[in-house]
């Protein structure tokens, strides 16, 4: 099922009712468990918010929330089958997981591990090679690398 970012907004603003969280859940063909329903809550906070496995699981720890790491990836890794989240791989083992599931590009800053949203109107795809027999393009991921200016 495709839930759309606008959707899923109001689903983790602090106080959301649980009710409210288990809908979107269950609306996404996922069965509302406890855990899912807290690493939901501390997920999507009303901001769009790129997320590591590990950074939420801290966030899990700090909310003193009982989840194991592994616990963390399979969740996101549901939420992201679900359509709930979007998937993003940088340098093959590092993955982003963002709230914002709409069709959009992303920079990183390479010094601090920053992963931001470039607005969808200010980038401009040119051509893209026409697909092997048989497949088509699912989407198309651009993470523009960022350094510091050097004085």
């Amino acid at each position: 099922m495709d839930v759309s970012s606008k959707e899923m907004k109001p689903i983790g603003v602090e106080g959301a009712p649980a009710p409210l969280i288990s809908k979107t859940l269950s609306d996404a063909g996922l069965r509302p468990t406890r855990q899912r329903l807290a690493l939901a809550a501390l997920l999507f906070n009303g901001s769009d918010r790129h997320v590591t496995a590990e950074r939420l699981f801290d966030e899990a720890t700090a909310a003193r929330l009982s989840v194991s790491l592994a616990t963390v990836y399979n969740t996101l890794h549901q939420f992201t089958a679900a359509g709930l989240l979007r998937e993003i791989a940088v340098d093959g083992a590092k993955v982003y997981f963002d709230t914002n599931v709409s069709e959009h590009h992303h920079f990183l800053n390479e010094e601090t591990g920053e992963l931001l949203d470039i607005d969808d109107g200010l980038m401009q795809l040119g051509k893209l090679p026409p697909s092997p027999k048989g497949l088509r393009v699912a989407r198309v991921d651009i993470v523009i690398r960022l350094r510091p200016d050097q004085p």
